[in-house]
């Protein structure tokens, strides 16, 4: 079979970033054609930055890249799982892991580990 992305109206797809060793879910992004092919190309994540309009590497500025091991491909090629092995935390605020909350009731907790 081959490879054919099936991009939203907005020509993105889902890419949810799981740690290579741990399978942790570390974080989510969004991919259009040009971040899958530099993904591709340099073995580092790239995403699609809604918020700045263009493409992104992850890490780029902090040096906290994702080397990406394997890219898994959904049955309707609508979604991306990465395989990744962070070089440092992987959310914005610090954390390895943007999501370091749980719900409990009506608040935010942080996950215990």
């Amino acid at each position: 079979m081959i490879f054919m992305p099936k991009f939203d109206d907005k020509g993105l797809l889902s890419a949810v970033v799981v740690h290579h060793e741990t399978r942790e879910v570390l974080m989510v992004g969004f991919m259009d054609a040009e971040a899958i092919a530099a993904t591709r190309k340099t073995g580092f994540a790239h995403f699609h930055s809604r918020s700045r309009g263009k493409l992104w590497k992850k890490g780029e500025t902090s040096g906290d890249v994702l080397a990406v091991e394997q890219i898994r491909v959904d049955c309707d090629q609508d979604a991306l799982v990465l395989s990744c092995r962070p070089a440092g935390p992987t959310c914005h605020t610090g954390a390895t892991s943007c999501f370091y909350r749980v719900i409990d009731g009506d608040v935010l907790q942080p996950v215990n580990t």
